[in-house]
Order: C-alpha cells, then structure tokens, then sequence
C-alpha cells in the first residue's frame, strides 16, 4: 500500500534564528534536536497567538488531528532539549 501524498502546510512565520543552543557548551559537544517549520509554527499559533487547535488547524489549512499530532512532536522535541540540554535546530522539511 502506498501511502498518499503530503498535503503542503501553510506557515506564515519565517524564522530569523534557526538555532539555540545551552550558554557556555561548546557546539561540538551538543546532541541537537531538529524543529521543523510546520512545528514552529504550531507552536506559535497555539502558544504566542493563542489560538485553539481547530483555528490554529484552519491557518495551517490542515486538520485538526494533524495540527495536534505535529504539536505534540513540537513540544517533545522542545521539552528533550531543555531537560536533557541539547541545542535546538529549526530548518524546512522537503
């Protein structure tokens, strides 16, 4: 079975800084977790903008479902870098 095609999310914030890492920890000695855009920007529509998920789902013109699953991710990858002090690493999918 072939799975179908990745529909295109719609994310309308660009990042300036696409990197973050713990101060005073060489790069080279930190493990990194990868941000994706879509994940970015559910983050920021659910937590700066404070939208729910179903309008945060309708300005990603995606469903429901998808935009929690992708914010679930987000904050996972979020969450690991600060507990475990891992830099942060923000760049496009595709």
């Amino acid at each position: 079975m072939v799975p179908r095609p990745r529909l295109r999310r719609r994310v309308r914030f660009n990042p300036e800084v696409t990197y973050f890492k713990p101060a005073g920890v060489p790069l080279k000695q930190l493990e990194e977790v990868t941000l994706s855009y879509d994940e970015l920007e559910s983050l920021r529509l659910k937590n700066t903008l404070n939208l729910d998920q179903k309008e945060a789902a309708e300005k990603m013109q995606i469903s429901q479902p998808t935009f929690h699953r992708i914010l679930l991710s987000a904050r996972e990858k979020v969450t690991e870098a600060l507990v475990k002090g891992k830099a942060i690493k923000i760049e496009k999918r595709g």
